[in-house]
């Protein structure tokens, strides 16, 4: 079986049996390619590798692609799947991958925007265009829903509740949830499905996309990134989207949600993921110590 067979045969396996989402199939198999070829560079069976030559080839992704711990940690989880895979289909007869051990990732607080940065941001859009229409609501409903760039793009007009404030999101491995938003977001909802969509979808268009690019087609996660980017250097904020769902996360945090709640909002498997939201700002927290200790405030000495 030559390189590419196996690779598509992998990532059948991985979407069938492991539930992979498609993003993630996506990752392993860019990350199995560049393994592949660098045995095929290195003249090295892949019945005969051992964790020493995975390390090799780490060690060669970190010097020439500069990679960090948190890429390191993806390849290491992508070889342990194509060896899980190779191992069932008799190619290999053990899994050196789970001899690495996978860097721990340095927690990065997230970054995030206060509300003025965010209205100003949004103010910045020209709404008389069908594609300004639809930018402003989708970096709206991102932000007012906390969604991720690819369950947005992945939205279906039926999935939308205007009038309820409500949505049905697909999340990582294909995990679908509700999530709430409010009014502005409904409003620029209802104008851009009203107004701007069928200027965009065309008079034979049946895509049932809410969010769609100017051919009628389904907008990509990589477009509503690229147009937000232009935005945001426009603005002189930050180019990356995802600070809207970090921002609509601490806000709930420090409006008094608890953890949990906050969780089931934003689609995390595990708590622990969502305890990076619980960072304030020194505002807060000036604010929150003189209003319980208000005897040991600055101002009185």
């Amino acid at each position: 079986m030559n390189n590419t067979a196996l690779v598509t045969r992998y990532c059948s396996r991985i979407v069938a049996i492991e539930r992979r989402a498609v993003l993630t199939k996506e990752c392993y198999r860019s990350e199995i390619i560049k393994f592949l070829n660098f045995l095929e560079a290195k003249k090295i069976p892949l019945e005969t590798t051992d964790a020493a030559v995975l390390v090799d080839y780490l060690d060669m992704r970190s010097n020439m692609n500069k990679i960090e711990s948190r890429t390191t940690a993806k390849a290491i989880s992508a070889l342990r799947s194509f060896y899980r895979f190779a191992a069932d289909e008799g190619l290999v007869k053990d899994n050196p991958a789970d001899l690495l051990e996978i860097p721990k990732r340095r927690m990065k607080l997230p970054e995030v925007m206060d509300k003025k940065t965010i209205e100003d941001l949004l103010g910045m859009i020209d709404v008389s265009t069908p594609k300004g229409c639809r930018d402003k609501c989708i970096y709206e409903l991102i932000y007012s829903a906390g969604l991720r760039v690819s369950e947005a793009s992945g939205l279906n007009i039926r999935d939308i509740d205007i009038k309820g404030g409500v949505a049905k999101v697909k999340g990582k491995g294909n995990k679908e949830r509700i999530v709430l938003f409010g009014r502005e977001a409904a409003g620029q909802l209802k104008n851009y499905i009203v107004n701007a969509r069928p200027k965009l979808a065309g008079a034979v268009n049946k895509s049932q996309a809410l969010f769609i690019s100017r051919n009628g087609k389904r907008l990509s996660r990589k477009g509503i990134w690229k147009n937000y980017a232009k935005l945001a250097c426009l603005t002189g904020t930050s180019s990356h989207i995802h600070a809207l769902r970090h921002s609509f996360a601490t806000s709930l945090l420090a409006g008094g949600a608890d953890l949990r709640t906050v969780q089931e909002l934003l689609g995390h498997a595990d708590l622990s993921t969502t305890q990076i939201y619980t960072h304030v700002d020194t505002a807060v927290l000036r604010a929150n110590h003189r209003r319980y200790l208000p005897r040991l405030s600055t101002e009185e000495i």
